[in-house]
């Protein structure tokens, strides 16, 4: 009896230490990932995928790296996808309340086949119109870049956005969006900086 009693405390203890740890790590990871969380690190992350398509992808080298280019491919990540992107998923937490896997999967659906597309076209427009070409020529780059784009969003959204919806609370869905999404800036400068 005397081993009961004590088993009893243990066990609370230990579940209390497990609160409090996963509480803390919660609080450190909230630190770490809220600059993601806005635009100023989606800006900042659209700039590093800019970098690394220059870089890595075009092989261009720190002397022929343009500057103004991952300068212009920040402003759209500030202006435009941070606020865009953060918006979204407040909408479509209210419209589709829940965190069980079948709502994940039909905000997975609703954001891949609803949202994407259209968020998708507008990027590579607003990008066009910053590179400096006319309406006939972003249309004509829109019309060449848009299905492969999408078909390579298709690749790669669909499982990173069910686990985003299932696991990561409100709050935290940008920063996990632009961890991946370094890969797929890097995708979209090089796609939409082509020429």
């Amino acid at each position: 009896m005397e081993t009961g009693r004590r088993a009893v405390p243990r066990a609370r203890e230990q579940r209390t230490w497990g609160r409090s740890w996963s509480r803390a790590s919660l609080t450190w990871v909230s630190v770490l990932v809220m600059p993601l969380s806005s635009e100023r690190g989606t800006g900042a992350l659209m700039g590093a995928g800019d970098v690394i398509a220059q870089q890595l992808v075009e092989r261009r080298g720190l002397r022929g790296h343009q500057g103004r280019r991952t300068v212009k491919m920040m402003a759209i990540g500030f202006c435009f996808v941070g606020p865009v992107l953060g918006s979204w998923y407040k909408v479509l937490d209210r419209l589709i309340p829940g965190a069980t896997k079948a709502v994940a999967v039909k905000k997975m659906v609703l954001d891949q086949g609803g949202f994407a597309p259209c968020f998708l076209g507008c990027f590579l427009a607003i990008a066009g119109a910053m590179n400096g070409l006319s309406v006939q020529e972003n249309w004509s780059k829109i019309q060449q870049d848009y299905v492969d784009a999408l078909l390579t969003n298709y690749c790669i959204w669909p499982p990173v956005q069910i686990a985003n919806f299932y696991f990561v609370p409100l709050n935290h869905r940008l920063a996990v969006v632009q961890c991946v999404a370094i890969v797929w800036n890097c995708y979209l400068s090089w796609k939409a900086n082509r020429m």
